[in-house]
């Protein structure tokens, strides 16, 4: 599918002047004007990002009660249930409490739901459970600010509930002993963006202050709090929230932390993915090995094996874990694969990806687990909104959907203005989920896409790449991209900057690389300098970038530095290509 370029375009004069108040290069001050970040207090606070910069843990509104409940609670040896989630902020949110709770000697265990049997948040069964098992406290973590119901049901039950979250509240806030949440109405916090695992966190560091009879923690406890910090940017870049202000801060001393100070579980996910052998970890690292591999759990109904990774101190049991998480991501790959294959298939002989304003697939034969990273890579591809549904084999149970949207369609709206055709839904814009009948498939997929074509028009079907700036290869030297990368961490909200060049041509033919030949690694050439390219899930372009009548090209790409056996060289990432006019 095609891509719109928009370039961005600059005032020289505020660049300049950044570039000389804040002391940094032109380029890297250019960059930061494309974010919006024109004045030098702003700029060094963005490029240094201290630790001291995140504010202190009782300015969450919530979090000193929360905090005195579960101190309390572990002096006296009450049992303490965290119910956690089974994506990879629930999980690293839930690690980051237990091991705090574990220091202080708690009675403290956790539960996470099963993804496919029981879904997101608390149900009552569950809490039925728990209360008969002898929970006295359950405190929640990434999930519970809009099950009122089960709020309720927890106070009839006689469980002391405090709820930590970071989603969407509803019309009424859950009845609770405690509520820790950064949008809460009756607090004001400045930054309404921390996701999770920040959030339990941030209670996590109010407990050891507690703890520790003032706002200077002991040593242990400080010790426990940087290593967290790599749990919390593990949550941070998973959970996809923007990385800017505290969650910036989080990342950068996180992944530091990741590095040289890891848990046992993530030294042992490390050794296993290769990720031991590199001095300094990136967002990526979290965003394409780390948190798949956990979240390969929790999609596959094994989220507890993610919670006992990251927990665990013992190094033979993490070694165990971790390994058996590479199988299972493993399998995860093999499953993704097979449904997007499917699904790519029925969109095309079925549907017209090029004209219908949204796709919606279904299948008997799909892993209710994949189908929202399968319905993630379509919507990259197509630029549509895109709705994978998971049909029972036997025809008994609803189906189980889930759909991706693109800016500016509010996918749970959409899911609302079809709610007759629906057995339920839930989520938000980007990303929501749906039980559905399969007698109802067609008639939601027509209204769906109704109300697609109504609200996207069709300019905007059009993905678009954002470009920073174009560059000649020239230009590209490491001290250049050392120069970009003190941006770093990027991810949502501060993405890794896109350049575009022109008078490119491909030298001799790109080769298949991965799995499947799913990628292109390939040489590019610009008056007389050459350099190497990766086209991740660029294998369809294999035929197009060989064919002999090929002339020049204009591309957009990511320069990075590649590190290899002690050796760094420029390279670059091609997000987009197009034969020059």
């Amino acid at each position: 599918m095609s891509k719109n370029w928009r370039i961005a375009t600059y005032d020289r004069a505020l660049v300049d002047r950044l570039a000389q108040a804040a002391a940094v290069p032109t380029l890297v001050a250019q960059l930061l004007v494309g974010r919006g970040i024109d004045c030098p207090e702003a700029a060094k606070r963005f490029l240094v990002a201290k630790l001291t910069d995140l504010r202190e843990p009782t300015e969450l509104p919530g979090v000193n009660r929360a905090a005195e409940i579960l101190h309390q609670a572990a002096k006296e040896g009450r049992r303490i249930i965290i119910y956690g989630d089974y994506d990879a902020d629930g999980m690293t949110a839930t690690a980051i409490l237990l091991r705090c709770l574990r220091l202080l000697h708690a009675n403290v265990d956790y539960y996470v739901p099963h993804r496919l049997e029981e879904g997101y948040g608390m149900s009552t069964e569950a809490l039925n459970r728990l209360a008969s098992q002898g929970a006295e406290v359950v405190v929640t973590v990434d999930n519970g600010i809009a099950s009122l119901e089960e709020a309720d049901h927890a106070k009839q039950l006689g469980l002391e509930l405090v709820v930590t979250d970071h989603h969407k509240m509803a019309a009424r806030l859950p009845t609770a002993a405690a509520i820790v949440h950064p949008a809460l109405p009756t607090g004001n916090y400045p930054f309404h963006g921390l996701c999770g695992a920040a959030v339990a966190f941030k209670l996590a560091w109010a407990i050891c202050q507690l703890a520790s009879g003032g706002g200077k923690v002991k040593p242990a406890m400080r010790e426990f709090l940087l290593q967290a910090t790599g749990l919390a940017a593990i949550g941070t870049v998973a959970d996809v929230v923007p990385l800017v202000d505290e969650n910036r801060v989080l990342v950068k001393h996180g992944l530091a932390s990741l590095a040289v100070n890891p848990t046992a579980g993530i030294a042992a996910l490390k050794q296993a993915t290769g990720l031991d052998k590199k001095s300094e970890l990136a967002g990526d690292d979290i965003g394409f090995t780390i948190s798949p591999r956990l979240n390969a759990t929790g999609r596959l109904g094994q989220a507890d094996l993610g919670v006992e990774l990251l927990s665990t101190d013992d190094p033979r049991r993490a070694a165990e874990v971790a390994s058996f998480i590479e199988e299972l991501n493993g399998e995860r790959q093999t499953l993704e694969r097979s449904v997007l294959l499917a699904a790519r298939k029925q969109a095309k002989h079925r549907f017209s990806p090029q004209d219908d304003a949204a796709l919606v697939l279904a299948d008997h034969g799909w892993h209710a687990g994949v189908i929202g990273i399968v319905a993630s890579k379509l919507v990259e591809q197509y630029h549509r909104p895109v709705v994978l549904i998971s049909q029972d084999k036997l025809g008994v149970k609803p189906g189980i959907g889930s759909g991706r949207s693109v800016p500016g369609f509010d996918l749970h709206r959409a899911f609302s203005s079809c709610t007759e055709q629906l057995v339920s839904h839930g989520g938000h814009a980007a990303a929501a989920g749906l039980r559905i009948d399969d007698r109802q498939i067609d008639r939601f997929r027509a209204a769906f896409c109704a109300v697609a074509e109504a609200e996207i028009s069709t300019n905007a079907r059009a993905a678009q790449i954002d470009i920073d700036a174009e560059t000649a290869f020239a230009a590209l030297t490491r001290q250049t991209i050392d120069q970009i990368n003190s941006l770093a961490p990027f991810g949502c909200g501060n993405r890794r900057p896109t350049l575009c060049a022109s008078d490119v041509r491909v030298v001799g033919e790109p080769r298949a690389i991965g799995n499947g030949g799913r990628h292109l690694s390939m040489d590019l050439e610009q008056h007389g300098v050459r350099l190497r390219a990766v086209a991740f899930g660029g294998g369809d372009w294999m035929d197009e970038l060989k064919s002999a009548s090929l002339g020049p090209i204009a591309i957009a790409f990511q320069p990075v530095l590649n590190e290899f056996r002690g050796r760094r060289s420029v390279e670059m990432h091609l997000a987009d290509w197009r034969p020059e006019e």
